[in-house]
């Protein structure tokens, strides 16, 4: 084959394998194509043997998408278990999710087989990158809105475990970032976009510039990028707590209302009484309290019920603001044929907000904050107070009052990530043999500030609710039972605060590699690489003072810092053993081993091994077997306590069904006694959202994992020259792996059920509750748990048809189906198993649909083009609501391109719509925000886009 037919081979396959599926695997047979490194292996080969199911995403296949984020591009792989990304609006809803790292709020992650980001490694050009920080933890993944999206020239997704070639988190598998090295001349790109209903509107703007001389290279380039939110309350299913719902009849709204809810026992007359006020008074009046007549004409209470609940939804985002500035450069030089420096450095500034509804103040033994708020005492003399007596416990349980003059709770992130990355590579000959070499430098850092509004100090809150002689100096006595108006701004004044959180990790990562053969065998040569790498992570939380000082009305937390150094060896080998033989047209075995030292983990080693088979040439089978495992990460082993305020339904609430709802077994009845819960059934949940508390242990042990993976590519030659086909492939890929020691915290939910329903002491011991029955916290700290085993079946089928006189067609099919998803947890007798498929878990929410299809088809002919793709879920049903069904949804994309003549063919314009059917995502019961999960569903509404690139 000429050169010319090498490069358009080359250039069509890459075509082929650039979309976000895995590329069928080549034909080996060309020797002289050019030797590199693919994600997977550190041995050079050819890049038409794909050894492995790499996953390629090019940049012309991003732009199809129409997506600005790289984030939203990898979490629409149907492997991928979604992330965080702009659709999670939780820093004032649910405090610190339970896995160490903190909200995260603003990052992008990626997961992949539902085994969450933690486990997924991202490297960009083979090299680690920092972990986000985010300013609410220090938590082990990447956050990938910190990779400018310009320098980005293609993405490879290795999807299957690989910690023996790149050490710990490669559980999942491996993102591997590709960036511009050389360019010749100027792209642009701006593309605007917006949802139907005239919110969300989004900018994206890129810019690089590149050229060689001599032995030169360099590119530099940045961009711009800006996403207006959308609100909750301009979408119907987010308008309510519950989906689709109109009011709050349907449940999960807060009993923290703007005109108060009041739990009290009158000493005086013996009542218990559970009141709200029937209208907002005037600043500066206080209510009229009837003693012989709480609720009459001659009060201005009335008993508290559902109706009077407060909605917070319509003040949450459905989609978050954020704002990018990106810079980079790279520079590369020859210093001879067999040496090359490259040196490349970004930074990145990224703004971003959360926000939630204004703060509900609770006070009192019932109110479950965790700190100096549960001991709140109203005094008698305190101007407002209406009853006459001093609240305190055993008077009162609960004072709950929405702080609405105060406004939203509103969270901004400021984060900078800045990375060097320098890399000197070469080629050393040992007589007939090439050797190839590299060493790798990288220096990172990202750090985050997050500014809070509208919170209080509880310090302040007790001073100004307590004896009026006490309200001295700047104090001003706050009135929490009037209403709407009711508290000033003097009095927010004296008792709130604006919270300063900050957040930072640091990476210092040192790698060296070298390649080659070392002996002839039968059918080639015994190929190997080796390595080391010596890894220094640092990180650190530190919230506010007035949190640090535990006297936060929002979300507790405690600084927390740590460090982690770790030594590294590997190496890796590949043996062709037979070739060109009756079924037999290549034959090859590989193994690697991996040896590690871990200043918080100690020493282990993990090892892979695999064999590739073809029978023939356009066939291919693969197998492969492999341990993987991953160091818990800072926030995990030194992260202080913190809260997450979880959606659960207690089983012991209204057990005798006094209030309405369905009676408990007897069972559940006798096991709630026991565990604190008043025999008189008066006992209700106050709020659907119930503390548990998470914090790090620097006992954990690594994460451990073993996975096996097998696939066929078929690949037939009939179909380079068929009359409907110019090339095609099928692959059809097992994988199977199995993960112990998990690092996690049980669920909230779980133990409450076990507890209530087993009399298990071990989830009875995490759970305090309060004299009326009232949960006050699930103590729950990480562990490592029994594990998790998830099963999966990979489907891609690619084909393309000749050039017509209407143009040329292709097809693209990707589908995952998950065979198996059980989570391992422990018993106070032993372990017991969670199958999740075909479920959605909710808060956190996570759903594990059996099939995940895409299929897109595209077409081009001359200066057009055009791509429809179709995104398919099947149905869940949610374990916290047994009776809802999460329906299938289907999601179609279309997408139209042109390059004008009269511009020659620099320049393109595209236009889209994402969505284009309208679907809106299912109702969730059991989701902690918005109604949906925001993993695996699009945002609600039709999404429109515009395109304008130029290539010089």
């Amino acid at each position: 084959m000429n050169r010319i037919g090498q490069g358009l081979l080359s250039l069509f396959l890459t075509s082929v394998a650039a979309a976000p599926v895995a590329a069928a695997a080549q034909t080996p047979d060309d020797n002289s194509v050019e030797a590199v490194v693919v994600t997977g292996s550190r041995i050079r080969v050819s890049p038409l043997d794909k050894s492995q199911a790499v996953f390629q995403i090019g940049q012309d296949d991003i732009a199809k998408t129409g997506l600005t984020s790289i984030v939203d591009v990898l979490q629409r792989v149907p492997a991928a278990g979604g992330g965080l990304n702009s659709k999670f609006n939780n820093s004032g809803n649910f405090g610190n999710p339970p896995d160490g790292g903190g909200v995260g709020a603003g990052s992008a992650e990626l997961d992949l087989r539902y085994l969450g980001s933690r486990r997924v490694l991202v490297l960009v050009d083979g090299q680690r990158w920092v972990g986000g920080a985010a300013a609410s933890g220090v938590p082990g993944v990447v956050d990938l809105n910190t990779i400018p999206n310009a320098m980005i020239r293609n993405v490879e997704i290795l999807q299957e475990g690989a910690s023996p070639i790149y050490g710990s988190d490669a559980i999942a598998g491996v993102v591997n970032i590709l960036t511009r090295e050389r360019q010749q001349g100027l792209e642009l790109s701006a593309q605007v976009g917006g949802y139907g209903e005239g919110d969300g509107f989004a900018q994206d703007y890129n810019v690089s510039w590149g050229a060689t001389e001599d032995k030169t290279s360099i590119v530099v380039g940045g961009g711009y990028f800006k996403q207006k939110s959308v609100m909750s309350a301009d979408r119907d299913i987010s308008l309510f707590p519950s989906p689709f719902s109109t009011s709050c009849l349907d449940g999960g709204c807060s009993s923290g209302t703007p005109l108060g809810r009041f739990i009290v026992s009158d000493p005086n007359t013996g009542n218990d009484l559970d009141l709200t006020l029937k209208a907002a008074l005037a600043a500066g009046v206080r209510p009229t309290y009837n003693p012989l007549d709480p609720t009459g004409a001659s009060s201005s209470f009335k008993n508290f019920t559902t109706a009077d609940r407060f909605n917070f939804q319509p003040y949450n985002y459905i989609v978050t603001p954020s704002e990018r500035v990106s810079l980079f450069g790279t520079v590369t030089h020859d210093f001879t044929d067999s040496v090359k420096l490259k040196v490349r450095a970004s930074y990145v500034q990224r703004k971003s907000a959360n926000q939630a509804a204004p703060l509900p103040l609770f006070v009192g033994p019932d109110a479950g904050n965790g700190n100096l708020l549960d001991t709140v005492s109203v005094d008698a003399t305190n101007p407002y107070n209406p009853f006459g007596f001093t609240l305190t416990s055993g008077t009162y349980a609960f004072v709950g009052r929405r702080l609405i003059e105060a406004g939203p709770r509103h969270y901004a992130q400021t984060v900078d990530t800045w990375n060097v990355n320098a890399s000197l590579s070469g080629d050393l000959k040992l007589g007939e043999k090439t050797w190839y070499w590299d060493v790798n430098a990288t220096a990172s850092r990202n750090h985050a500030e997050q500014s809070f509004t509208g919170n209080v100090n509880a310090a302040r809150v007790q001073q100004a609710l307590g004896p009026l002689s006490g309200c001295t100096g700047s104090c001003v006595p706050l009135n929490i039972f009037g209403g709407v108006g009711s508290i000033t701004s003097e009095m927010l004044g004296f008792i709130g605060f604006t919270q300063q959180d900050v957040s930072q990790q640091e990476l210092h990562d040192f790698t060296a590699n070298l390649t080659g053969d070392l002996f002839a065998l039968p059918a080639g040569p015994l190929a190997f690489a080796a390595g080391y790498e010596h890894r220094e992570t640092k990180g650190y939380f530190q919230p506010d003072a007035v949190v640090a000082a535990g006297l936060s009305a929002d979300i507790p937390a405690q600084p927390a810092k740590g460090e982690i150094k770790v030594d590294e060896a590997y190496l890796e080998l590949r043996a062709p053993l037979l070739a060109d033989l009756p079924l037999v047209h290549r034959l090859e075995v590989s193994a690697a081993g991996r040896w590690f030292d871990y200043s918080t983990s100690g020493r282990d080693s993990i090892y892979k091994a695999g064999v590739n088979w073809r029978p023939a040439e356009d066939l291919l089978v693969r197998a492969s077997w492999g341990q993987g495992f991953r160091a818990p990460s800072i926030g995990e082993l030194f992260g202080a306590a913190s809260r997450f305020d979880q959606e659960i339904t207690d089983p012991c609430s209204d057990m005798l069904g006094l209030s309405g709802g369905t009676p408990a077994s007897a069972t559940v009845r006798a096991n709630c006694i026991a565990a604190g819960v008043p025999a008189s059934g008066s006992y209700v949940q106050l709020n659907p959202q119930l503390s548990v508390i998470t914090s790090g242990n620097n006992a954990l042990k690594p994460e451990t994992s073993e996975s096996k993976n097998v696939s066929i590519v078929w690949e037939p030659k009939a179909l380079k020259d068929a009359s409907w086909a110019s090339n095609g492939s099928i692959e059809l890929a097992y994988s199977d792996i199995e993960l112990d020691s998990a690092i996690q915290a049980l669920s909230g939910e779980s133990l409450l059920a076990r507890c209530a329903e087993l009399a298990d002491s071990l989830a009875c011991s995490t759970i305090t509750r309060t004299a009326s029955g009232q949960v006050a916290a699930i103590t729950n700290p990480l562990i490592n748990i029994g594990g998790i085993q998830t099963r999966a079946i990979d489907l891609n089928v690619l084909w393309s048809s000749p050039t017509y006189d209407f143009g040329r067609l292709s097809l693209r099919s990707y589908s995952t189906f998950l065979l198996e998803y059980t989570e391992i947890v422990p018993t106070a007798t032993g372990f017991t198993e969670i199958p999740r498929e075909g479920t959605e878990r909710g808060s956190p929410d996570q759903a594990f649909p059996k099939t995940k299809t895409t299929l897109t088809v595209d077409w081009d002919h001359k200066a057009w083009g055009a791509s429809a793709s179709a995104r398919y879920l099947s149905s869940v049903k949610e374990t916290a609501a047994a009776d809802n069904k999460l329906a299938s949804r289907t999601y179609i994309d279309a997408q139209l391109r042109w390059k004008p003549a009269f511009l020659g063919e620099t320049t393109a314009v595209a236009f889209g719509v994402n969505n284009l059917f309208d679907k809106d995502p299912p109702g969730c019961i059991s989701c902690g925000l918005n109604n949906y999960d925001p993993n695996a569903y699009d945002a609600p509404g039709r999404y429109f886009y515009f395109r304008l690139t130029y290539r010089q």
